[in-house]
């Protein structure tokens, strides 16, 4: 999925800097953590959750005609792009319990 995104991207012929965001913008989520541990799940699963992403994908497409529907349509491409890159690093959506504990096991447990 990662890759895919990367190749829409770049036929979205969206600025440079698009990609550097596919890479780190949506961890900014962290800082949500700062409030507590409930609250840091809940801000990172928003913008890590791929529901969320292909709504916005969705949307943008629907709002072509009006000027920001491009950049609404990269935003969702970026999520997704970065969740499923997350994801298949082991990283995915968060519980309650703490930044290590996801849907997709706990973080460096082997």
């Amino acid at each position: 999925m990662a890759l895919a995104v990367l190749f829409l991207l770049n036929e979205s012929d969206v600025a440079w800097w698009w990609y550097l965001l596919f890479l780190l913008g949506p961890d900014i989520s962290f800082l949500g953590y700062l409030a507590g541990n409930k609250t840091g799940a809940i801000v990172y699963n928003l913008f890590h959750h791929k529901g969320i992403a292909v709504g916005f994908i969705i949307a943008g497409y629907l709002l072509q005609p009006v000027n920001y529907g491009t950049t609404i349509s990269a935003i969702g491409l970026v999520m997704l792009g970065h969740s499923s890159m997350d994801r298949f690093f082991g990283y995915g959506l968060k519980y309650f319990e703490g930044f290590k504990f996801t849907h997709l096991g706990q973080i460096g447990k082997r």
